[in-house]
């Protein structure tokens, strides 16, 4: 018995199925390069924005004007004529402004307030609690006693800071470290200076600079009016000073 013949398809129906098989590779292909072109498209929109934005921000950075502080209104440690000032805004519950106050502080005071290189100054931004305003009010009024004595006075109140969430900064506590640490001045005027609020309108005037120069936080350092990022950084720091220092003397 003879085994049935297999038969092939037609040849018009073997072209008609590879001609569909073409196509579909053809249609798969175009999807993949769609895909591919989707992403990369995708991708230099990404790029683009991104490289937009940075030259936004640098050129923000470069061309900000300086803010322009009344440096005779503040406290000042250094000499008047340095060629570079620099202003903190701190608020003397701040644990930051402590730590600041602390390690930093005495490293700029070392390198570059008593070689003559710069000034320090001093606005308060008090915020934390009710007595920030309470320990400023006390700085002022020491300030307008002794500008040196007011430097003694902020080291004092930073080493011996209570904790951020308890009102510490009281009137007794602000005049008995005055005492401990035998500051030059006159501590009934300072007491009543405290609880009659005689220095308001300057604390006032203080946080109203700190808002105009668009202070978020403390510390904040200015050198020469223009906003050094990284207050922690003492080789920031360093590099601002002197970046500020070249500037001064181009002039």
């Amino acid at each position: 018995m003879s085994k049935p013949k297999k038969h092939s398809p037609p040849i018009s129906q073997l072209s008609k199925q590879e001609k569909n098989r073409k196509e579909q590779e053809q249609q798969q292909q175009k999807t993949r390069i769609l895909i591919v072109s989707a992403v990369a498209l995708v991708v230099i929109i990404f790029v683009v924005l991104f490289m937009i934005a940075s030259n936004d921000t640098s050129s923000k950075a470069t061309t900000a004007e300086p803010v322009n502080f009344n440096y005779s209104d503040l406290p000042r440690l250094g000499e008047e004529d340095a060629p570079v000032k620099i202003v903190e805004f701190g608020d003397f519950k701040c644990p930051a402004c402590a730590q600041f106050s602390g390690v930093i502080k005495p490293q700029i005071v070392q390198e570059y307030v008593e070689t003559g290189k710069a000034a320090l100054y001093f606005v308060n931004m008090a915020f934390i609690g009710p007595d920030s305003e309470t320990a400023s009010l006390a700085a002022l009024s020491v300030y307008h006693q002794s500008n040196d004595e007011f430097w003694k006075y902020y080291d004092a109140i930073y080493a011996n800071q209570g904790k951020e969430d308890i009102e510490w900064a009281t009137a007794d506590f602000l005049v008995s470290l005055a005492e401990k640490e035998k500051l030059a001045i006159d501590y009934d005027l300072l007491r009543k200076d405290i609880e009659d609020r005689t220095y308001a309108d300057e604390l006032t005037r203080d946080i109203k600079v700190a808002s105009d120069s668009s202070v978020t936080n403390t510390p904040t350092l200015f050198i020469n009016g223009v906003v050094s990022e990284e207050p922690f950084n003492i080789e920031a720091i360093s590099a601002d000073i002197d970046a500020a220092t070249k500037v001064v003397e181009a002039k």
